[in-house]
């Protein structure tokens, strides 16, 4: 096996990279985690300062590791619908969804993007898990008449305020005309895109679907040369930002143990729609009988945290344990700790005190709403 190293971390041939790679790697990208078995830029220098860049300008994020998996055929359309208890009947062709894919348990297996291309065309963009070889494992004994396949497709996400301003210099004016949750397919002098009014920072944003790696370091340097003069940086999606914002990281904040209602996610579960779905009977009866904890935001007193957690430090009252942080940060805005928890539920009310147990020793905490900034979510689906 062959190796190459950038710093203390190194690359082999089991784990791919994405078309931007290199491209990345010039443009300052010093560390790399693993994410759908590829390689995804996580570091371009301070996490704070890539936060600012995104939140008060723009930024380039290699997110190839979003695999697509494309669904078509003829009956694509109710293949998909088996996957996910949100009812896609008005779901039109042009426009995104976000989903969620259930097991039989009703337990989340995946929070995807879906994306419908075609009538009999779909692709879910998909969180950190295997959902190709599950959806090829549902479709063998579904009876329906569906190919399922990971086609050659590569997302970047260019966020923040000023995306808009870089979309409209590399795509013209007429991309102001694209609504939140919408995509369109475009012709790049020759390279294949789709665009979505889509992102994963709760901020404006898109996000710039490669249909031919081939095509990768000339898109990236394109989008930086047009970009750079209005605003634009490289950078990496920012944990800060999507914590403010309550949105929620697979494996983090919830798995294949974690059900909807838990996440205040009842309104991605149709259980009256005449389609069936998987975990259909397992979430009916959930509904019924009520859960036993939530997800709720917290806020822990004391030093700001040095970075991210996701260690699922334990929360008690008293010496009962009451649930788990599941994603802190410091949030440099805000200027305190911000934490999305699951907390049980007879304790989970806003104002409720507790202690978190930490390495460093026990702090205390409070349930506050979330998310902690922009609760409307008006910045993401802002007009131009």
């Amino acid at each position: 096996m062959s190796n190459s190293m950038i710093g203390d971390v190194g690359f082999g041939t089991q784990i791919r990279k994405s078309p931007y790679f290199d491209a990345t790697v010039r443009w300052g990208a010093q560390g790399f985690s693993v994410y759908n078995h590829m390689y995804i830029p996580r570091d371009f220098g301070d996490p704070v300062q890539n936060f600012w860049n995104l939140v008060n300008g723009a930024i380039l994020c290699d997110v190839a590791v979003e695999r697509q998996v494309e669904i078509t055929g003829p009956d694509a359309a109710e293949f998909v619908q088996l996957l996910t208890p949100r009812n896609l009947s008005q779901c039109a062709v042009g426009q995104c969804k976000y989903i969620l894919v259930t097991n039989a348990e009703g337990g989340i297996l995946n929070d995807p993007i879906l994306l419908r291309l075609a009538e009999n065309h779909f692709w879910i963009s998909l969180a950190d898990s295997d959902i190709l070889l599950w959806a090829q494992g549902v479709a063998i004994n579904s009876g329906l008449d569906v190919s399922i396949e990971e086609p050659d497709v590569s997302p970047l996400q260019l966020q923040g305020p000023k995306s808009g301003d870089v979309m409209k210099a590399v795509f013209g004016d007429e991309i102001e005309d694209l609504p939140y949750y919408w995509l369109r397919e475009v012709d790049l002098n020759g390279i294949p895109l789709i665009i979505s009014r889509t992102g994963w920072s709760s901020e404006l944003g898109y996000e710039i679907y490669l249909r031919d790696g081939r095509h990768g370091e000339a898109l990236w340097e394109h989008l930086m040369a047009v970009g750079e003069p209005l605003g634009l940086k490289p950078g990496h999606t920012s944990s800060i930002r999507r914590i403010e914002g309550g949105m929620l990281s697979y494996h983090a904040d919830m798995d294949s143990k974690t059900n909807p209602f838990e996440l205040g996610l009842g309104r991605l579960v149709d259980l009256n729609m005449d389609a069936d779905f998987i975990g259909k009977a397992a979430l009916t009866k959930i509904e019924r009988q009520g859960v036993r904890r939530q997800q709720v935001g917290i806020e822990i007193d004391g030093p700001a945290l040095e970075s991210p957690n996701t260690r699922q430090w334990v929360l008690f009252i008293g010496s009962k344990k009451v649930g788990h942080v599941t994603s802190a940060i410091y949030s440099p805005r805000l200027k305190r700790n911000i934490a999305l928890a699951m907390m049980d539920s007879d304790f989970s009310a806003e104002g409720t005190k507790a202690v978190v147990d930490m390495p460093s020793g026990q702090l205390p905490v409070v349930v506050v709403p979330k998310p902690f900034y922009d609760p409307k979510k008006g910045l993401a689906g802002a007009a131009l």
